[in-house]
């Protein structure tokens, strides 16, 4: 899909523009340095229209990056939040991708990045699920990367825009050794996730996730642990080793992307039975119901379009 054909309209600095117009001068500093903040939103059909999944936890998240890295947002989060709701209702969508991102302008080049404006937009398009339908059941061939992910501190724990350098050498990788996805490790050594995704494993029925060390806070990957915890499932957070997935009975990617999506095998070792595990289908087929509004449970989650 070359998103530069799409027709449409994008929010960009207060204001609806034609999607063909939305363009940024050569020298704009982000462009050059990667100093910029970002979300992926998701927006599913229910049976009360589109909604909007978690929308003030990722606009919040959104700001919190931007804190991260001293960078001001011109804009209220009521204002970023009511764009987000704008462009579902002018493209017309019933599903949607949402990608806000917040990047400093052409006003000067250098490290300093002093004196620079701060843009902000939000633009949404129909972009199905980030793993083929058919990985949902039989899970995905995972390898284990060579690159690690960025060592512990503030900003590499934030959504930065240059952060995801690391990600893209890892899938690209991947995928040129015949796999579906990256499994990176921190500079410990301890299993962080994927190149896009946060890892879970299940073992003797308990639930395991990396702890914040060596992951994003992904809002996926609470809402994993919130249903895992209605659902009665026992959950805990703790450093794993490869070791740890290589012996796990389950194992899963979760992201807003990617959404659940199982992992059959690690380097062409298969985990547990090599296929979609129990716990890994119920949370996947509550996670599924929950973002559909299927659910009653959890009203807060949904911003519905009206």
């Amino acid at each position: 899909m070359d998103l530069s054909k799409i027709s449409g309209e994008i929010w960009f600095d207060g204001e609806m523009i034609d999607w063909q117009e939305a363009n940024t001068h050569l020298l704009t500093h982000t462009l050059h340095y990667g100093l910029g903040v970002f979300e992926g939103v998701r927006a599913y059909e229910t049976q009360r229209g589109p909604s909007i999944f978690r929308l003030h936890d990722h606009t919040d998240r959104l700001y919190k990056s931007a804190a991260t890295v001293n960078m001001n947002i011109p804009y209220s989060k009521d204002l970023i939040n009511k764009a987000h709701e704008n462009v579902i209702k002018v493209n017309d969508l019933r599903e949607a991708y949402i990608r806000p991102m917040c990047f400093y302008g052409s006003e000067g080049m250098g490290l300093r990045a002093d004196n620079l404006k701060v843009h902000t937009m939000v633009a949404a398009w129909e972009w199905p699920s980030y793993m083929e339908p058919e990985a949902r059941e039989k899970g995905i061939k995972v390898k284990l990367s060579s690159y690690k992910r960025q060592v512990k501190n503030p900003v590499s724990n934030a959504k930065v825009n240059g952060n995801y350098v690391h990600s893209i050498v890892a899938l690209n990788e991947a995928l040129e050794n015949g796999f579906d996805e990256a499994l990176m490790l921190d500079a410990d050594g301890y299993v962080a996730e994927g190149s896009g995704e946060n890892f879970f494993i299940v073992k003797n029925g308990v639930l395991y996730s990396p702890d914040l060390d060596s992951c994003l806070d992904g809002i996926t990957r609470r809402t994993i642990l919130d249903l895992a915890e209605e659902l009665g499932i026992n959950y805990e957070i703790k450093k794993l080793t490869v070791e740890d997935v290589l012996e796990a009975d389950e194992s899963f990617f979760s992201g807003t992307a990617a959404e659940v999506v199982p992992i059959n095998s690690l380097d062409g070792d298969s985990i547990g039975s090599g296929s979609r595990g129990p716990i890994t289908e119920k949370l996947q087929s509550t996670y599924f119901d929950q973002v559909r509004g299927v659910r009653e449970l959890n009203s807060s989650w949904h911003t519905y379009i009206k």
